[in-house]
């Protein structure tokens, strides 16, 4: 169940291409159903999923979902809820009058990956290195909505950037894209990436979705750079003027996720009727290190913030959460 559209070319196409390949090495049939950007349609298209007789899981993602999933779980005892992005209430005091025993949740520590994007962030604008914006010492962070699921990313990103040096309040913009469709509104982040860049960002990082696709076009315009999310934006954008703006892209690995639960549905170990949370040490989230990352990154940065990114995993560095 898609609460948008595919063709995001971040968040819901990475858990796609993660299901798409369960297909291929485990044998499941997938059937997708995109439920678009009217939210007033959404409850009843999870209500007429979950009746359907065709299918044996219903894998659905965000915290937009977890209401509904909290509801059907209960309904329909037999079949089996996968959540990502979310979790629902196991203790059954709000919703899941089952204590949601059909349920695996799995959620992302996308904090630790969002404290490794505002330390490359800092570190860039702190070296001068990227081409055409030399001088600015400020960075963008374009979120959807501000719901804490997103806030985690910024608390990360801030926390990241202090830690290279830099000052949060100071160096980094944040704005919301907000409005009835914040994760699938791209003009919307095109402008909200424009005024950035004229506030003399040298680079924008949008956490909402394909809104987030209005950042790359705005970023070629002004000759400057972005962040990709969830996926690797750099494959995935089909523009090369876009793709070269991209010095990496910070991963939420849902497809990474959602094959595991797959794999282990299989083999009858998935863990329903609890939530896990997976980060760096599990492989949940990351970045891009790829050819235009080694072009724009210098690599006395690249070390650090593997180095960074380890200390994460092994627990010696704490990234702060909003949760």
């Amino acid at each position: 169940m898609v609460n948008g559209n595919l063709g995001d070319r971040s968040f819901f196409d990475s858990a796609y291409a993660g299901l798409k390949k369960t297909e291929k090495d485990l044998g499941y049939s997938l059937k997708v159903v995109e439920l678009g950007g009217d939210r007033t349609k959404w409850q009843s298209g999870f209500e007429d999923a979950a009746s359907g007789d065709d299918y044996d899981v219903l894998a659905a993602g965000t915290v937009d979902t977890a209401a509904f999933i909290s509801k059907l779980a209960p309904e329909y005892p037999k079949k089996k809820f996968w959540l990502f992005d979310s979790t629902v209430d196991y203790t059954g005091k709000s919703g899941c009058s089952n204590k949601c025993t059909n349920v695996y949740s799995v959620t992302f520590k996308q904090n630790e990956a969002a404290y490794l994007a505002g330390f490359l962030a800092d570190k860039l604008v702190a070296a001068n290195s990227l081409p055409g914006a030399s001088g600015s010492k400020k960075v963008g962070l374009m979120g959807g909505v501000k719901i804490p699921v997103i806030e985690d990313f910024v608390v990360g990103f801030k926390a990241g950037f202090k830690a290279a040096g830099g000052n949060p309040s100071s160096g980094v913009l944040v704005q919301y894209v907000g409005g009835d469709n914040p994760f699938g509104d791209p003009a919307k982040g095109k402008e909200i990436a424009s005024s950035m860049y004229s506030q003399g960002a040298a680079l924008v990082w949008p956490v909402a979705g394909s809104s987030g696709l209005g950042v790359f076009e705005s970023a070629v315009t002004a000759k400057r750079y972005a962040f990709g999310v969830d996926s690797d934006q750099y494959k995935t954008l089909g523009d090369p003027a876009q793709q070269q703006t991209v010095v990496t892209s910070i991963l939420k690995n849902a497809g990474n996720a959602l094959y595991l639960a797959a794999k282990e549905n299989k083999a009858g170990t998935l863990a329903y009727g609890k939530s896990s949370a997976v980060g760096l040490a599990e492989d949940g989230v990351g970045y891009v290190d790829n050819a235009n990352f080694d072009k724009l990154v210098p690599a006395a940065v690249r070390a650090e913030l593997k180095s960074q990114a380890a200390k994460i995993a092994s627990g010696e560095v704490q990234v702060p959460s909003a949760f």
